[in-house]
């Protein structure tokens, strides 16, 4: 009895040092599996086999070894499955933020064209008239603009005034 609990030692003596020196060497899972499965497995079968114990540690040691192996490639695969998973939602995230951008900066583009285009025909209609020209931003902007028909979002003139609403968007979404 007391070989079979000096070779436990020194199993777990060696099974400490290989995993604690495997994180610094970045050894994958399925290899840390397969040493720390073979030498249970080993010390299993020496334990198991009384009557020939060298051919018990070596069975023991390649089954553990394999047992280990498997378990070790299949925590491998779920890291390498979580890691796929998280870089394409930060891909997708990033796409939609840039594909948000863009259509902000082409409605921003789109509004400022318009308006300046429904403000010089409001002068010209006011000049004809004769009388004089009211400046309403919004109102030549919302009443001709296929940026504020055709998108879901309009221009916030009020950016960063905490007393209006949406305060901390650069746009403001349509509620009709």
């Amino acid at each position: 009895m007391k070989k079979a609990s000096l070779f436990l030692a020194f199993v777990m003596f060696f099974t400490t040092i290989l995993s604690g020196s495997a994180q610094d060497r970045k050894i994958s899972s399925s290899a840390k599996g397969a040493v720390i499965g073979g030498l249970g497995g080993a010390a299993a079968g020496a334990l198991i086999n009384k009557k020939n114990r060298v051919a018990g540690g070596a069975v023991g040691g390649v089954a553990g070894g394999a047992i280990g192996y498997t378990i070790g490639r299949n925590a491998d695969n779920k890291r390498k499955a979580e890691a796929a998973r998280v870089a394409a939602a930060r891909r997708a995230e990033a796409n939609r933020v840039a594909a948000y951008r863009a259509g902000v900066a082409k409605g921003n583009a789109t509004a400022k064209a318009n308006s300046n285009n429904n403000s010089a025909m409001a002068a010209t209609a006011a000049a004809a008239a004769g009388t004089p020209i009211m400046m309403n931003s919004l109102a030549p902007a919302a009443s001709n603009s296929a940026f504020a028909m055709g998108s879901g979002y309009l221009p916030n003139d009020s950016y960063g005034d905490r007393s209006t609403a949406y305060p901390s968007s650069e746009v403001r979404r349509k509620s009709w």
